[in-house]
Formats: structure tokens, C-alpha cells, sequence
């Protein structure tokens, strides 16, 4: 499934505010999007968010058997997977131009910088040789994926710890964390990523571009640095030529956002240390108590209950009575009415049906008086089951309005049986 393109107004309206170096989030030319990093229950688990981009990296570790070339060398290998659940536009089980390019910058960023040492990691020379995996899933997209991935897979190194291995003989033995202590790995330094979006033709400069920045960019400079300020590797996308002058300005932006972020990487994991060491809670657990799993978070502004009912007796004494007579209502119009506790409820009629109904209601009691007296009732009460004989005398004409009577004068007549008895 592709995403959905940018019309032409969005793509005018985002260069405009561009060039009024304005961003749609507020923020400035140079800053960055809110940095936080969690770590999982287990050893090597980080997450990072950058604002709404969202990354998980899980670093594990097995035993193989070295390259024929480098026998005294472990092996580094990173896999990122882009998943439908981050983006629409991703595909599951086909790897894009994009998934091919961030996994190549992560390799120069963390393989090919010498950032580990990777003899540390050698069992036997030629025989046995720890392999370092970083899984980098990507959870939600909102652009800027490659510095969120170098910042979540360098910490995850950094709080990774392999198992403990003992070599007697021949014989390799792998100890469990209850056995013995994990080993953590040995960083030499720690390479990060920092994005700089060009846009017409490298007139304008933005840091940390979001997703709809991305789309309408002419161009793209991913550097990555440490905190000594070395330059670990950097690349160029999008077919725009840049200055020496605006390389080393973006070179200067990167080595201040690097020391920034290296601070806070060592934070995280001093506060995740500590709270492993005291008992504390950490990784899941830790997010249960702030309520950010089953519900949201909300501030609760605190409310003076300490004159409520003065005020509430002070409301009621300055209120109006109700009325006790409830207005009588009135028909707006023929054919409507009013319906309500209180109220009439009547319907509006015309006065010609009115007068029809009148006409009809007089008839009915003219048939009435003349089946009255053609009417002849004959009775037996010294019988127990009463039996009744009416004897009408009336014409074809009167015999529809007549039928109609004969049920009401048989009703009455059983109603004298019982008032009898």
C-alpha cells in the first residue's frame, strides 16, 4: 500500500513556513524533537522515541565459528525491519530502497567505525566466536529514522550483557546469569547520526526533519559523529550540490547535538543501573505505576470545597419561586397540540371537521330514540338462566344503526340479573 501524496496547497503552505523559518511543530531551525529512552526488563532492550517516531532495538548474542580471514574477530550483524504497523507505505516481506539504505548506514555508523571491540569477543581463536545481532523494528514512523536508529541501537550495545564463558580443555562452557555475572561489551565510543534536510536547492537548512519535511526536501546530509568529534561516516542524498562551507556548518551543529544526546544515552543508563542494583522497578514494570499503558495521564486542578454549601444556600434564596398555575396552552396552528406534565392535551382542529363530527353525533341519537321505541323486551326471572327475547320492528334501512344498540340493551339486562340476587 503507498502513502498518501502531499497536494499541491500542503507543499506550497510547508516551503513557505520553511522560508519564514517556521516549522509546524514550533520548533526552531536547529532543534530536535523531544529524545526519550526506555529500556526493557531484559538486557538489551531500548526504546526510543523522537517525538512521535518510535523505535525498538533488541541486541542477542550466539556462538559460531569465525571468518576463515579474521579467526580472532566476533561478528557484528544489524537487521532493520520496517513493518506495516509504523507506516502504510511499508510493504511486509519486501525489502524497499529505504530498508536497504538505512541498513548500509548502519553498518558505516556502528560496524564499519570501530565502535566495539570485536576480538574482545573471540572464544577460541578459529573455533568459537561470539556474533553481536541488533534487530532494529521500527513501531510508528514520523520521519527522521536513521538518528532514532543509531541512538536506540548504540544503546542497547551499551546496556546489552553476554553471557560469561568458561574453557577447560576443549570443552566450552556458556554460564547462565545465575551462575555468574554477565559480561557487558567493550565500547571504545559512540557514533550518532544527526540529519540535515536541504531545502531549495540548499538555500535553507532544517535539523531533524519530520515526516512531511521529508516529502518535499530537495536533498538530504546524514553525518555521524561522536562526542571527540570525530567524523565515523557521512553521506549525501537527493542529487544537490553542497558547499564546503555548508558541510562544516552542519559538521559544527552535529558535534553540539552528539554531546547532547551521549549525555543523555549515559543518563538513562545510569538510572536503569541503579534501579537493577537497589530493586527498584525497571522496563515494564516501571511504566505501571504512571499510567501509561492502561490509561491516559491526566492534571487534576485542584477545587476549594470548603464553601460549597453557603455558596449553594445563597443560589437557592436568590432563585425565583415557580409559578403554581401552569398556563394553559396555546395552538399555534390546526392540527397541532401540546403534550406535557401540566398542560392540556388537546389537538388543534378545523371547523369543518368540527362540524362533521357535530352532524354525526346527532344522527347516532336520532337512530338511538326511534330503536327505543320499536323495541319490545321480554323476560323470564323465575328461571335460573335468564333468557332474553328483543323484538324490533325496523325497516332494511334500520337494521345497520339497530345492531349496534342490541349489544348495549343485553349488557343492561345482565346487570339487573346480579343487582337481583
Amino acid at each position: 500500500m503507498r502513502d498518501t501524496p502531499l497536494s499541491n496547497c500542503e507543499r506550497d503552505f510547508l516551503l513557505k513556513a520553511i522560508e519564514e523559518k517556521k516549522r509546524l511543530d514550533g520548533r526552531q531551525t536547529y532543534d530536535y524533537r523531544s529524545i526519550k529512552i526506555s529500556f526493557g526488563t531484559d538486557y538489551g532492550c531500548c526504546f526510543v522515541d523522537l517525538g512521535k517516531t518510535r523505535i525498538m532495538a533488541q541486541v542477542s548474542c550466539e556462538l559460531i565459528t569465525p571468518k576463515e580471514n579474521r579467526p580472532n574477530e566476533g561478528i557484528m550483524f544489524f537487521n532493520i525491519e520496517l513493518s506495516p504497523m509504523a507506516s502504510p507505505a511499508f510493504e511486509m516481506g519486501r525489502q524497499s530502497e529505504l530498508l536497504v539504505k538505512l541498513n548500509r548506514q548502519l553498518e558505516r555508523c556502528l560496524r564499519n567505525s570501530k565502535c566495539i571491540d570485536t576480538e574482545s569477543l573471540c572464544v577460541v581463536s578459529g573455533e568459537k566466536v561470539w556474533q553481536i545481532r541488533v534487530d532494529v523494528h521500527l513501531l510508528n514512523h514520523d520521519g527522521n529514522l536513521m538518528d532514532a536508529a543509531s541512538i536506540a541501537a548504540i544503546a542497547a550495545l551499551c546496556h546489552f550483557r553476554r553471557p560469561d564463558v568458561g574453557i577447560q580443555g576443549e570443552e566450552v562452557t556458556v554460564y547462565s546469569t545465575e551462575e555468574r555475572d554477565p559480561i557487558p561489551l567493550s565500547i571504545y565510543h559512540m557514533p550518532i547520526c544527526v540529519s540535515f534536510s536541504f531545502f531549495q536547492q540548499g538555500t535553507y537548512l532544517l535539523v531533524d526533519p519530520c515526516e512531511r519535511e521529508e516529502r518535499v526536501m530537495d536533498g538530504l546530509l546524514m553525518i555521524a559523529m561522536n562526542k571527540h568529534r570525530e567524523i565515523c561516516s557521512i553521506q549525501s542524498s537527493g542529487g544537490i550540490m553542497l558547499l564546503k562551507d555548508q558541510v562544516l556548518r552542519c559538521s559544527k551543529i552535529a558535534s553540539v547535538k552528539v554531546s547532547e544526546i551521549t549525555e543523555l544515552i549515559n543518563k538513562a543508563l545510569e538510572n536503569d543501573k541503579k534501579a537493577r542494583k537497589t530493586g527498584g522497578k525497571f522496563g515494564f514494570a516501571e511504566s505501571l505505576p504512571q499510567e501509561r499503558i492502561t490509561a491516559l495521564k491526566t492534571d487534576v486542578s485542584p477545587v476549594e470545597m470548603s464553601d460549597v454549601k453557603e455558596k449553594a444556600n445563597e443560589i437557592v434564596q436568590r432563585a425565583e419561586v415557580p409559578p403554581q398555575t401552569v398556563p394553559s396552552p396555546v395552538l399555534t396552528a390546526p392540527g397541532t397540540g401540546q403534550v406535557g406534565e401540566g398542560l392540556e392535551n388537546s389537538w388543534g382542529l378545523e371547523e369543518e371537521e368540527e362540524e362533521e363530527e357535530e352532524e354525526t353525533m346527532e344522527l347516532e341519537e336520532g337512530h338511538k330514540e326511534k330503536g327505543r321505541g320499536d323495541m319490545v323486551v321480554i323476560s323470564d326471572s323465575d328461571s335460573e338462566e335468564e333468557d332474553v327475547v328483543i323484538l324490533n320492528q325496523v325497516t332494511t334501512k334500520e337494521k345497520a344503526s339497530s345492531s349496534n344498540q342490541q349489544g348495549a340493551v343485553a349488557s343492561k339486562q345482565k346487570q339487573k340479573k346480579k343487582r337481583r340476587k
